[in-house]
């Protein structure tokens, strides 16, 4: 992004950056009691984009909600010329991990 104070560069998988929040969310679920144990159930996936569907979402997501106009549509026009470059469309991989517990007793 121009101009970013962030450095959005990964030093590991975002998965493992996650992990602290379902380790937290599994604590609260045995903290609370009436629950089994909790369990975690993961689910990778992908998801094919076009460049207009993946520059339709960007705005969506993190960061870029908060850039004014202009700068969004500067990383907009760079993303859409990457995309270009690669064909047009890519596919990108997700996960998705949910934390569960069994109900024990009544509330």
């Amino acid at each position: 992004m121009p101009d970013s104070p962030f450095d959005l560069q990964p030093t590991k998988p975002a998965l493992d950056e996650y992990q602290v929040l379902f380790d937290k969310a599994s604590d609260g679920i045995g903290e609370a009691g009436g629950f089994g144990d909790p369990e975690q159930w993961r689910f990778d996936w992908e998801r094919s984009y076009t460049r207009d569907e993946w520059l339709d979402q960007l705005p969506t997501q993190g960061i870029l909600t908060r850039l004014p106009s202009d700068k969004l549509a500067k990383v907009l026009e760079g993303v859409g010329v990457a995309v270009d470059a690669i064909g047009g469309s890519f596919t990108m991989s997700y996960t998705t991990v949910a934390v569960t517990a069994a109900r024990t007793g009544t509330l």
